[in-house]
């Protein structure tokens, strides 16, 4: 590649990237999973739009799969363990013994149904057989839900990717006969126990080395602990186990262990994995070929309304009646059984065995997603409503925005006294911010105040000023200028200005 060509290769890449990132804003405005307008872009630039060719199913599926590790991990890091911990028995029951009865309902009604052949009706019900949490939650985020019913499918939407990941390797490398159920059920015992015991050690590894090393920039823990996750999905790969639930496993460990620096961690996490979604979709979009997704159509609606209407609700209702969950909520959880990365990512591993039939499984796939995420998506509020989970009149949960606060016109700045700084004594109201700048809160010596107009600052406060846009320059100005000289910074001539600038 020439230096040219790899300019116009980043120019385009941050083309989509700003693309996608725009496309989520409007799909969270309208209620609908992001991935619609992720895949939606792949397909406009792919092929049959602006004529970028791309068909590496290969490379589409080490791509994807690294970037299903990183959603992984980026899904511990934020999931809380004292929501999952309660829930750990059924999101583990319907991610295994629900996904084993979904495969089966959907692979007989693709057999039966579409007169498909048995490996390849088995691959296909592998294949939808994994609920997407992402997919779920750009729905309900705004939905006043029981914790029971949103916290089960995030356990069961993070639990089952790694079975139906095993189920479709052994599907698709198989030889001529199809395994056995009890060499399946080994391998599944063997690399579920694996990879989550691989997760857990080395998240704990993790947790411990990142309270007892000091890295010598903040930047570091965040790269730090991502790392951890990949090292266990790895690790768990490397030995034949499952790296997505050693990936989940440690991201969980950390999430929920007291790192330093733990919002940061969460901060970068969240963004690692919007861009892994980003580029997996739009890649994703661009692997499949609109003109050849028409003959798919009649057999994804079909194998569509079998996993919605019949592979679902019998895995739910087969799974969870012992755990005593009303059946209003397992009507729902029925229903909100949305599918999305891994499905496709899933479809190019038939591809790259060498399956005969793959790719007519790729675009079966594709067009399934797409459909019943249309249809499933918008209609999740009506179907809570009707079944009596929420009321017109309940309160939402609060949504609380980080910074920027684009929805307020504000910005947050955090500073820290340094040793040496002028701001050591100086009193809150003696730093005279520009009207529309606040200080709102000050860490001191791990305690969080809020401060009063006579709080005297110290040496190491850590604090919080809310600005608005348009005086965040001259209220960083004050700031430097009050550490620089103090309380009279103005009467000894000094304004705040940053370094570069300054003459003297």
């Amino acid at each position: 590649m020439t230096l040219q060509q790899l300019y116009i290769a980043l120019l385009i890449g941050g083309a989509v990237l700003l693309a996608g990132i725009t496309a989520a804003r409007v799909a969270h405005r309208a209620g609908l999973p992001s991935l619609l307008f992720f895949l939606g872009l792949g397909l406009l630039i792919g092929e049959d739009g602006l004529g970028l060719d791309f068909d590496n199913a290969q490379l589409a599926q080490a791509l994807g799969t690294a970037a299903l590790a990183l959603i992984l991990v980026e899904g511990g890091l934020t999931t809380s363990w004292t929501t999952v911990r309660r829930l750990l028995m059924p999101a583990g029951v319907l991610a295994t013994a629900g996904v084993a009865v979904s495969v089966v309902v959907t692979a007989a009604g693709a057999h039966f149904l579409l007169g498909m052949e048995w490996r390849l009706a088995l691959l296909l019900g592998a294949i939808v057989s994994s609920t997407d949490a992402a997919a779920v939650f750009a729905v309900l985020r705004t939905l006043p839900l029981p914790p029971k019913v949103s916290g089960l499918l995030e356990a069961e939407s993070g639990f089952n990717d790694a079975p139906t990941i095993i189920l479709v390797l052994l599907f698709s490398t198989a030889a001529s006969e199809l395994p056995g159920p009890g060499s399946i059920a080994g391998n599944l015992l063997y690399q579920l126990a694996v990879g989550a015991v691989l997760g857990v050690v080395i998240g704990r590894i993790g947790v411990v080395a990142l309270r007892r090393i000091a890295l010598p920039a903040t930047g570091l823990y965040p790269l730090a602990t991502v790392g951890f996750g990949i090292i266990a999905f790895a690790a768990a790969g490397a030995l034949n186990a499952s790296g997505i639930i050693a990936a989940y496993l440690s991201g969980l460990v950390l999430g929920n262990s007291h790192l330093p620096h733990r919002a940061a961690t969460r901060s970068f996490a969240e963004g690692l994995g919007w861009l892994a979604q980003i580029g997996l979709f739009v890649m994703l979009g661009l692997l499949v070929t609109p003109s050849r997704m028409l003959e798919a159509v009649g057999a994804a609606l079909v194998v569509g309304l079998v996993l919605l209407l019949a592979a679902r609700p019998i895995s739910v209702l087969a799974c969870l009646p012992p755990f005593r969950i009303p059946w209003r909520q397992q009507v729902f959880l029925s229903w909100a059984g949305l599918r999305g990365a891994v499905p496709i990512v899933l479809a190019t591993f038939p591809i790259v065995a060498g399956v005969e039939g793959a790719w007519h499984l790729l675009n079966i796939v594709f067009v399934l997603v797409v459909v019943f995420t249309l249809i499933q998506g918008p209609s999740l509020p009506l179907v809570a409503r009707r079944l009596g989970l929420i009321r017109p009149e309940q309160a939402r949960e609060l949504q609380v925005e980080a910074a920027p606060l684009d929805e307020l016109g504000a910005e947050l700045l955090t500073l820290t006294v340094p040793p040496g700084s002028c701001l050591h004594g100086v009193e809150i109201s003696e730093l005279r911010l520009p009207a529309g700048a606040v200080v709102s809160l000050i860490v001191r010596a791990g305690t969080t105040l809020v401060p009063a107009p006579v709080t005297t600052l110290a040496e190491g406060d850590e604090i919080l000023v809310v600005t608005t846009g348009s005086v965040r320059e001259a209220t960083e100005r004050r700031l430097r200028a009050v550490g620089r000289r103090g309380r009279l910074a103005y009467w000894h001539g000094e304004y705040g200005a940053p370094e570069a600038d300054r003459t003297t």
